[in-house]
């Protein structure tokens, strides 16, 4: 376990795992409050994916963590590896939290500001996610076949 903090890459996925799990836990309660002060004892569809999201996202950080502390590669090419879907993360979360709170929609897709920038964002984001995670897997993959 010790090696899950060894390494500049490995800390920044347990701490991204941490600030994850918490957002979660906190937005689990603000789902709890809104489920109880609706009349239908549901919370908002956004206030709910928030929620899953950073659940989710918390447990992703933690497996890019233990990648990125097995894999071959500097500390250098693993931080800036783990990085990338680290950013996209957080920012999927702040973005579910936003919509929550304002509580106008229940499919962001559907009327962009810019059908153009969202584009450009959900591109960069399928690049940065599978470009980072490919880059710790590698490292990894080398790792392995290296002991073999």
């Amino acid at each position: 376990m010790e090696s899950l903090i060894s390494t500049p890459a490995a800390t920044t996925g347990m701490i991204a795992a941490m600030i994850f799990f918490m957002t979660a836990l906190l937005t689990g309660t603000w789902k709890y409050f809104c489920i109880r002060n609706s009349q239908t004892a549901e919370a908002p569809v956004y206030v709910n994916i928030a929620h899953r999201a950073a659940l989710m996202y918390s447990f992703a950080a933690l497996l890019l963590a233990v990648f990125a502390s097995l894999s071959v590669f500097s500390d250098t090419v693993n931080t800036v590896a783990i990085c990338f879907p680290l950013f996209y993360f957080a920012l999927a979360i702040v973005r579910y939290i936003q919509l929550g709170i304002v509580n106008q929609t229940d499919n962001q897709h559907l009327n962009p500001p810019s059908r153009s920038g969202e584009l450009v964002l959900l591109s960069s984001l399928i690049v940065a996610e599978i470009g980072g995670f490919g880059v710790l897997a590698a490292g990894f993959t080398l790792r392995v076949m290296q002991s073999a």
